[in-house]
């Protein structure tokens, strides 16, 4: 069994999530805000989801597959940062 504390990017992948889902909680609850919201809580928890998926990858190929995807996620997760930020919601 692996150490959990060897995997930085997943650790780091797992506890932005728990963030993003703190995030969400506030905007729905505090702000009344739907959309946005769960947009990001999308692709926020899908950054790890994938990274985690990406462990168990069936080659070099599909690992760096799943990896670029996840990639993508934290890029499109960046997007809805800064909406929320420059609409004042954060």
């Amino acid at each position: 069994m692996k150490d959990k504390n060897q995997n930085v990017v997943m650790n780091k992948s797992y506890a932005f999530a728990l963030r993003i889902i703190k995030l969400y909680q506030y905007l729905t609850g505090e702000k009344k805000e739907y959309v946005l919201s769960k947009q990001i809580l999308r692709s926020g928890t899908g950054v790890g989801a994938l990274i985690k998926e990406a462990e168990h990858a069936q080659s070099k190929a599909d690992f760096i597959n799943k990896m670029n995807i996840a990639l993508k996620e934290a890029n499109e997760t960046e997007y809805w940062l800064m909406l929320l930020k420059d609409s004042h919601y954060i």
